[in-house]
């Protein structure tokens, strides 16, 4: 039961995402709902929280915010991180993504396959980043960290 149950995404004050954006955005909120693993480890000699969790995404005073409760609402934890970390592979991501999406409309099946496995390749890497950032706060597997690394995105400031 150590896993993400209901997810909310606190995105007010941010501009509104494109409509390819906004479509990954529900793509990967229901795929991390059918299939996710998080764990929060005990502290404080206390044996660690049982989940399942309900966990909101936001951005606070320009600092990614995960906020972690029982499914019932009650606090367990919260990490504020540092956008600093993501903001080159955050960038790539949307720039492959761009490309991407502008390929589909008009590139062959073996181009788009090429930008397809580099935006992977990026994906992979941005959820390797929020692994190392999550590192003794929460544990998480690789399809759950790609599916977060997509709405981290959504929230990223962008410049």
């Amino acid at each position: 039961m150590s896993r993400i149950a209901r997810l909310e995404i606190d995105d007010s004050g941010l501009p509104a995402p494109t409509p390819e954006i906004e479509q990954e955005r529900r793509v990967a909120v229901y795929d991390l709902l059918e299939d996710n693993s998080f764990v929060l480890p005990g502290r404080d000699d206390l044996p660690p929280p049982e989940g399942p969790f309900a966990l909101t995404l936001a951005v606070r005073d320009g600092r990614l915010v995960f906020d972690t409760q029982t499914e019932a609402g009650e606090k367990l934890a919260e990490f504020h991180l540092s956008f600093g970390p993501f903001r080159q592979v955050v960038k790539d991501y949307f720039q492959i993504c761009e490309s991407y999406f502008e390929a589909v409309k008009k590139l062959p099946p073996g181009q788009i396959e090429a930008i397809d496995m580099a935006r992977r390749g990026i994906h992979n890497e941005g959820a390797r980043v929020l692994q190392e950032r999550l590192e003794g706060k929460a544990e998480l597997d690789i399809d759950t960290a790609r599916r977060l690394f997509t709405l981290i995105c959504v929230l990223a400031p962008q410049k």
